[in-house]
């Protein structure tokens, strides 16, 4: 029989992983936050500014002593953190450079495949006009180039061809973001933002072992699938190929995980995690980004903690079953509910228009005083000085 990890234990351990077990306390700033990001593996980054970008949102939930001004220091100045593609655009520390030019490759093949059918003609001929006014010139943004273009009026799929290149040579690694300004992303040749000493690629052949490996670790269980979908380095079959080998050398073993209704799945696990006992997480209660890693998948979330989430930002209001942007709410190691609330940082007011509790879930007189408490480091976070509940924000737990 396989070892069992019940699903008490399967939380904890996770959230732990994710630094989502201890109070949200201690320095948020230089090399503390350079390691929590390390911990966590990377922050997704979002432009949606409801209350704050999904990156900050991220930090702060776990630090609440973290500001913004942090983060854009080692970005920008220290270059110890970096900004490229997991499954989404997404803040990485600098060191995995040499992982990801093999990434570089992979999307040239890729989005060749794609992109000439998405986009307008006429990008592919910008490449070298660009490269070359960079080096000369400097930085640029969107609004610096393409002069002369029509400017699309819809969503990405309606770039004018210079942003469409850019894009392109980001994506593909010839160019890097050096800063954005406001949220616009500014372009520089690689070289000028990537420190020398991270831009040596890694042997293609360690590419597979590096990124299921730190996968496995940073997931403390998987299947093979969730450990290829973590980097979005590998694909499918290199990390069942990897758990083979993996598993017929003895580095990991199988092992089967419980779900929170008592369904059961296999993972692979290191036989040291197996061994640990994962602390036991906090009582207080957090507001998270929908982004949160801990979230991302969310068929695991649903798993482990029976919480049903999906972004409703693309679902026409009147079918929207709980809100424009939506924040899942943890208590220690369970997520008890969510809430539709925004910052009106013109009137300094955060507004809540909803809370829907899970299912047995109830807003006690003791969970009210916590989650005003949340509400209130979340005003300051967000800029606000008071935090309004606006009539009927009480809601019965919804059904998806």
């Amino acid at each position: 029989m396989l070892p069992l990890i019940p699903n008490p234990r399967a939380r904890r351990l996770f959230l732990d992983r994710h630094a989502l077990a201890e109070a949200p306390v201690g320095p948020a700033s230089g090399q503390a936050l350079h390691d929590l990001i390390e911990r966590i593996g990377f922050v997704q980054v979002d432009s949606i500014n409801t209350v704050a970008r999904a990156h900050d949102m991220i930090l702060w939930s776990r630090r609440q002593s973290y500001r913004p001004p942090a983060l854009k220091r080692l970005l920008e100045r220290d270059r110890s953190l970096w900004e490229h593609w997991t499954h989404d655009a997404s803040i990485l520390p600098t060191r995995l450079h040499g992982v990801w030019q093999h990434r570089f490759q992979r999307d040239a093949v890729r989005l060749e495949a794609n992109w000439r059918s998405w986009f307008r003609d006429g990008y592919v001929d910008q490449f070298d006009s660009i490269l070359n006014r960079i080096a000369k010139d400097g930085p640029v943004g969107t609004a610096d180039v393409g002069e002369g273009e029509v400017r699309g009026k819809g969503g990405w799929w309606d770039w004018h061809p210079s942003k469409t290149a850019l894009e392109w040579l980001w994506r593909t690694g010839k160019l890097a973001i050096t800063r954005r300004d406001g949220f616009a992303k500014i372009y520089d040749l690689t070289e000028r933002v990537i420190p020398e000493v991270h831009r040596a690629p890694v042997p293609e052949a360690e590419v597979s072992d590096w990124a299921c490996r730190t996968a496995l670790r940073h997931l403390g269980f998987g299947t093979s699938g969730e450990i290829a979908a973590y980097w979005k380095a590998v694909g499918p079959e290199a990390a069942k190929d990897w758990c083979r080998t993996a598993l017929a050398r003895g580095e990991i073993i199988e092992a089967e995980v419980e779900g929170v209704l008592g369904q059961r799945r296999k993972v692979f696990i290191f036989p040291e995690i197996l061994e640990e006992e994962p602390p036991e997480p906090t009582p207080r209660l957090r507001i998270l980004s929908p982004f949160d890693p801990a979230l991302r998948d969310r068929n695991r979330a649903e798993f482990l903690f029976g919480f049903f989430y999906r972004i409703e930002v693309f679902v026409p209001e009147p079918k929207r079953v709980w809100g424009y942007y939506v924040f899942p709410v943890m208590e220690g190691d369970r997520l008890v509910g969510r809430i539709d609330v925004k910052a009106f940082r013109d009137v300094g007011a955060l507004r809540v228009k909803g809370f829907w509790p899970e299912v047995g879930v109830k807003l006690t007189k003791g969970r009210r005083a916590k989650l005003e408490a949340e509400l209130g480091r979340l005003a300051v976070f967000a800029g606000c000085d008071r935090v309004e509940f606006l009539d009927g924000w009480e809601r019965e737990t919804a059904n998806p």
